[in-house]
């Protein structure tokens, strides 16, 4: 029989796998001890001792000193994923504005830009203004495109596997634009573009209104009506990224449904298309019958894209998210009454709890979990920023 024999690279291999298996330890807890990643992990508490302080070498963790002197002895030492060692950037480029969020790596927003856009604002324009936001959120935050480690944009219409929106958008020639191209250019880090409406469904039951569900429903409604679709816990793209795109048919009456309040009588001719839906809100809310009408027809219009993706997917959770989630209060009660005659089980019907920003906070979960995916197939050969 021959002894196996262990080279030096497969050691080299374990270590590394041993040191992964606590930053991963880390990235899910608390501060934890020695003896507490051990449990963990169920490495050696020798072994362990020696990998965490490698990682304080590397960067990866930090010791968080105890406070106060009310225990005896000399406390345990904790040690903490150091969220700083990297940053990520999630950006949200919609039809009126560009917002852009920076986070550490466990989603602490640090920084916050943004700038308006005109609807109607040709491809050049667009990227200009995407270039100046992105430069003055790093500016500002101190940072520079070396310490951002995943980058995500969010954009309006289906994203095929390429990043680009070739089936649809309602942006000017949008269909055209390379966006991890573009932004290649800038960052030498991953760069992942993907559909807004999937985006907020992530940010949801991260940090938003479906934090205890696997199976979600999410409507982005606003002068256009999309979904995003998460089964199992799982955000469900399609195979050419057109999940959840059901409004395209019109049977289901999605692309005319927000004419119901454009196109309300009453609405004073000093008020945009753009604010019309607003103005229509709060006109229902003081008692005007005609916006209450409206409202009505909006609502029954929305329940039918709605009821075809409950039957079919039978989520938990139908999140009203979007521009339109401000008026939550004339909306949930409608549907949920239209969901329960139409649909064979009534899901939970909540109001986002995210508004504006959840297409860029779902673009950093994306990040992050970009940043995590890389960090334990690649290694530990991620760039480590010097620690401070």
């Amino acid at each position: 029989m021959t002894d196996q024999v262990i080279s030096g690279t497969d050691l080299s291999r374990l270590r590394e796998l041993n040191s992964l298996t606590v930053v991963r330890a880390l990235r899910d807890q608390p501060p934890a001890t020695v003896t507490e990643l051990a449990k963990l992990t169920g490495l050696s508490r020798p072994a362990v001792d020696v990998i965490a302080q490698g990682l304080v070498t590397g960067g990866w963790a930090t010791v968080v000193e105890p406070s106060g002197s009310s225990v005896v002895g000399r406390p345990a030492r904790r040690y903490r994923f150091r969220a700083t060692a990297g940053h990520v950037i999630g950006v949200d480029v919609g039809a009126h504005k560009i917002l852009t969020l920076l986070a550490d790596l466990d989603g602490n927003v640090v920084h916050t830009a943004r700038c308006t856009v005109a609807a109607d604002a040709d491809p050049p324009s667009r990227l200009a203004a995407l270039d100046a936001v992105l430069a003055t959120c790093l500016s500002e935050a101190g940072k520079t495109e070396q310490d951002i480690w995943a980058v995500t944009i969010g954009v309006t219409g289906p994203v095929d596997a390429s990043g680009k929106t070739t089936l649809f958008t309602p942006l000017p020639g949008w269909q055209t634009v390379d966006l991890a191209a573009h932004l290649s250019d800038r960052f030498t880090c991953p760069i992942v573009v993907e559909n807004d409406c999937k985006l907020a469904a992530l940010a949801e039951r991260w940090q938003g209104a479906a934090r205890d569900a696997n199976d979600i429903v999410f409507l982005l409604a606003g002068m256009r009506i999309g979904a995003g679709l998460i089964i199992d816990g799982v955000l469900r793209r399609g195979y050419g990224g057109a999940a959840g795109e059901i409004g395209a048919l019109k049977a289901v009456r999605w692309l005319t449904a927000p004419s119901n309040l454009a196109q309300c009588p009453g609405v004073p001719a000093t008020v945009s298309p753009d604010d019309a839906a607003a103005w229509v809100f709060n006109a229902a809310r003081d008692g005007n019958r005609d916006a209450r009408s409206a409202v009505n027809r909006y609502v029954k219009d929305l329940a039918i894209g709605t009821a075809a993706l409950v039957l079919a997917l039978d989520p938990q959770v139908v999140v009203f998210g979007g521009g339109f989630s401000r008026s939550a209060d004339l909306v949930l009660d409608p549907l949920r009454r239209e969901l329960a005659r139409l649909c064979l089980r009534l899901p939970d019907v909540r109001a986002s709890t995210l508004g504006a920003d959840s297409v860029a906070l779902g673009a950093l979960r994306l990040a992050l979990n970009e940043v995590d995916q890389r960090l334990f197939t690649l290694g530990l050969s991620a760039p480590v920023a010097p620690r401070r």
